[in-house]
């Protein structure tokens, strides 16, 4: 099952880093348009390349100073938003009244019923992709068993309190229907980000630009993260025995040599946005990249059903384990459940579209189209290694662990247990 995780995390993340570099590019429309696209994408190429070149030590700087900036940047909105759908905008902008939640009355928050809803979830994929890395970073991680709990529950809550959040502002200032959105419409050459047209539309003269800053710093520190966990993942198929043995490569700096150069070459693939339909490949992009997150997902949690069954049928103890999660093995069978739900309802909408009618064999592909891809892959690693699904005592669970201090981690959890109560809510949450 790992094998299937690795095969849909590295196309997915080898899929990220054109669709960033794309998005990177359509960012600057939202200040000029007479420079060539394909000038913006070399430059965030070589940038990719700059930092890369620094192994994960430039990967962690990278993402500890864009991730500082983003932080303060979605903070700052959040507090703006609530002050502006109170009413509270200057005047030279449209929310000087009170705003509320008129948009969701019209054009309405849920556009084309149940259809409209189960068409988005490609793109909220997209947009969620990414929070898996944090176990891969585990893996080059010094002290793996102090700082992997506090990330996992780190990124809960990123994602509960500054992804929804903001979304929800969002929803509340800019209309689905606003013609500035990328990809509304192709006549409109400064199309932008709701964030920067919630600024613009609320006069805050500079705010618009910095928010357009913070979204183009944002999709190349994604970028870089996909040669980052792409690279990771083709050099693990590698050692694994699925992947050709170049790609297990690693220099003494401890860099995926092989691997980092094979996933920054598939950053070629955004110069097709030179192209005059750079939003129609945009979205061709999206849909690969969004659907692959989700089998990446599925995969992830099947995995760690399979590694929870294996463990208990070969007479371990959980207590063996130094961290488990906080729903358990139950919370990837939840997990499972709702990416199964999730692919019906895409299949269901990529056959029905919410326009009405039966979708043709361009819209359904472009809305399922990485399922083939990751089937197809998955096929070759079969093929490649003749070796499918494994019986539960066939499961390696001790190549790769780590040694582990026990005596010092049962400290620490005994210190845990005997704090104060405000302690152990900090140590549970954080």
């Amino acid at each position: 099952m790992r094998v299937v995780t690795t095969f849909c995390s590295v196309f997915q993340w080898a899929i990220v880093l054109p669709l960033e570099i794309t998005v990177a590019s359509f960012t600057i429309y939202f200040w000029t348009s007479d420079v060539h696209v394909a000038v913006w994408i070399t430059m965030f190429l070589l940038v990719i390349i700059f930092v890369n070149v620094f192994g994960v030590l430039g990967y962690g700087e990278e993402e500890f100073w864009s991730s500082a900036l983003k932080l303060s940047a979605i903070v700052i909105f959040m507090i703006i938003g609530l002050v502006l759908v109170c009413g509270g905008g200057p005047s030279n902008g449209i929310y000087d009244k009170y705003w509320g939640a008129r948009l969701w009355y019209d054009p309405g928050a849920f556009q084309n019923g149940f259809k409209g809803f189960c068409s988005v979830f490609v793109t909220a994929a997209f947009a969620f992709s990414g929070t898996e890395l944090v176990g891969l970073a585990a893996a080059e991680s010094r002290t793996p068993l102090k700082s992997l709990p506090s990330a996992v529950k780190q990124v809960f809550w990123r994602i509960t309190l500054f992804y929804i959040l903001a979304l929800l502002f969002v929803g509340l200032l800019v209309s689905s229907e606003d013609e500035r959105l990328l990809g509304a419409n192709p006549y409109i050459d400064a199309q932008a980000s709701p964030f920067v047209l919630a600024a613009q539309d609320a006069g805050l003269i500079g705010f618009d630009s910095f928010m357009n800053v913070v979204i183009l710093v944002s999709v190349i520190s994604i970028g870089n993260s996909g040669v980052y966990g792409g690279s990771r993942t083709l050099t693990a198929l590698a050692e694994q025995g699925y992947a050709p043995k170049i790609f297990s490569y690693v220099d003494r700096a401890g860099r995926p040599l092989i691997s980092t150069i094979t996933i920054i070459a598939f950053g070629g693939l955004a110069y097709l946005g030179v192209a005059k339909s750079g939003v129609e490949i945009f979205d061709w992009l999206q849909a690969l990249s969004g659907l692959a997150a989700l089998f990446t997902w599925g995969s992830i949690c099947l995995a760690h059903v399979r590694f929870r069954n294996a463990w208990r049928h070969q007479g371990r103890s959980l207590d063996d384990i130094p961290f488990k999660a906080i729903g358990g093995v139950y919370g990837s069978y939840i997990g499972v459940g709702l990416i199964v739900l999730v692919l019906i309802a895409q299949f269901y909408v990529a056959i029905w579209p919410p326009g009405g009618g039966v979708n043709d064999a361009e819209g359904f592909f472009k809305a399922y189209l990485a399922l083939p891809v990751v089937m197809f892959f998955w096929a070759c690693g079969y093929f490649w290694k003749r070796e499918g699904w494994l019986k539960l005592d066939q499961i390696d669970l001790d190549s790769g662990r780590r040694e582990i201090d026990w005596e010092a981690h049962r400290k620490e959890q005994e210190k845990r247990r005997n704090a104060s109560l405000p302690m152990r809510i900090i140590y549970f949450m954080f």
